[in-house]
């Protein structure tokens, strides 16, 4: 009897501390303007109805990591919760200069780029936190660049799962397949955030996804 209790007492401590996550953190990292808040808007408004923030064309727009607790998709009789965390751009360099390009004055771009390299240090700060991340690329940039280098290697230093999206797919100037030349060792699922082209199979490689986490 007493041996029975012991052990009962045992499954349910283990179960305690093993239990089964109901949800993941699951986050959006890439350089900026690559299309993360498009895409988060997207998996929103399909399973929410709502928006999480705004998009530009102007670089950094995003400055503040931003979140949507409990988004829950359904996807071939499967469903999957999330908290989806949206981040800033990382970038390797800000320039107020390049903001003033844009139309901004002085001072509002001054503002801007000080506001962007919070975030981008907010973001490095936020991958502690996340269960697995959703790099986003922009199809018709050189996936090569500093930034890419950076935010994978944050990620291959933490070992958190990574799916690559290469967005932008829709556009004439897209290279899937040198984005899938760089990142040979990770998924890569091309769409269009903007047009919900392929969105089907991007589902489907979340759900991959959310089983490594």
């Amino acid at each position: 009897m007493a041996i029975r209790i012991l052990r009962n007492f045992t499954r349910r401590l283990f179960g305690l501390f093993f239990k089964k996550r109901k949800q993941i953190r699951l986050g959006f990292y890439g350089p900026p303007n690559a299309g993360k808040t498009t895409l988060a808007n997207r998996i929103c408004k399909d399973w929410t109805g709502e928006e999480i923030g705004k998009v530009s064309n102007i670089p950094h727009e995003t400055r503040h990591v931003q979140f949507k607790e409990e988004v829950e998709i359904k996807y071939k009789e499967k469903s999957l919760k999330f908290k989806l965390v949206d981040t800033p751009g990382i970038a390797t360099k800000i320039d107020y200069e390049d903001f003033v390009k844009m139309h901004m004055n002085k001072k509002q771009a001054q503002k801007r780029a000080k506001e962007a390299t919070k975030g981008v240090i907010e973001a490095i700060q936020w991958l502690d936190d996340m269960d697995a991340v959703i790099v986003v690329l922009d199809a018709t940039q050189n996936p090569y660049s500093q930034v890419n280098i950076t935010i994978v290697g944050n990620l291959v230093a933490r070992k958190i799962p990574v799916l690559v999206v290469a967005n932008k797919s829709d556009l004439k100037k897209a290279e899937i397949k040198k984005i899938e030349a760089a990142f040979p060792e990770y998924d890569v699922v091309a769409i269009s955030a903007k047009k919900g082209k392929n969105m089907d199979e991007f589902y489907e490689s979340v759900f991959r996804l959310a089983k490594q986490a």
